[in-house]
């Protein structure tokens, strides 16, 4: 059996193993897609080659290392960036050792590379009167503004996440009198 193509591999990375085993969303696809192509043109660049022309061979830990520090110097990214680069990377290897033990070694030294540290995120959160002064500057009349004063209080009630909220479906929601009896009487 031959072994399978650098577009064999991508074409299963993307279809297969992050599309169906994954289950990752379209945005996340596309981020993916995106830090892999920036890879490839920067390879592709280095070693004066077309993309179409490059093999599993002209991807090494060592172009890795230099791909992400151009993303560094030279398009100014941040470390998160540095580092959601990194990660696709890695995965991708994962992925083409599954497929092809012999490129164990060089998935290693790839999966070796730290990832920079970077500080935490500033946390911060509005206080009531904030939370007050949002839903007061809300429109009272209007098409949106039931659904726009809904969304919000669900969100603050609940907790969720935009995203959760956006995938939530009416089958979700239980809305027979029981529950509708507790969220009169709070």
């Amino acid at each position: 059996m031959n072994a399978p193509t650098l577009g064999q591999l991508l074409h299963g990375y993307f279809e297969d193993y992050l599309k169906c085993q994954r289950g990752l969303r379209v945005t996340s696809m596309r981020s993916y897609r995106d830090a892999i192509t920036l890879h490839l043109r920067f390879i592709a660049k280095a070693g004066g080659k077309k993309l179409s022309r490059l093999t599993l061979e002209d991807l090494t830990c060592e172009r890795v290392v230099a791909f992400l520090n151009v993303l560094e110097t030279e398009r100014h990214n941040h470390i998160r960036t540095h580092n959601q680069r990194l990660a696709v990377l890695r995965t991708f290897f994962e992925y083409v050792v599954h497929r092809m033990p012999e490129g164990f070694a060089e998935a290693q030294r790839i999966a070796a590379i730290p990832a920079k540290r970077v500080p935490p995120a500033e946390m911060r959160f509005m206080d009531s009167e904030e939370v007050q002064a949002v839903f007061a500057s809300l429109p009272k009349s209007g098409n949106a503004a039931l659904r726009d004063r809904t969304l919000l209080l669900f969100l603050y009630n609940t907790g969720a996440r935009v995203q959760e909220v956006s995938d939530l479906r009416l089958k979700n929601l239980q809305l027979d009198a029981m529950h509708a009896c507790l969220i009169r009487s709070r």
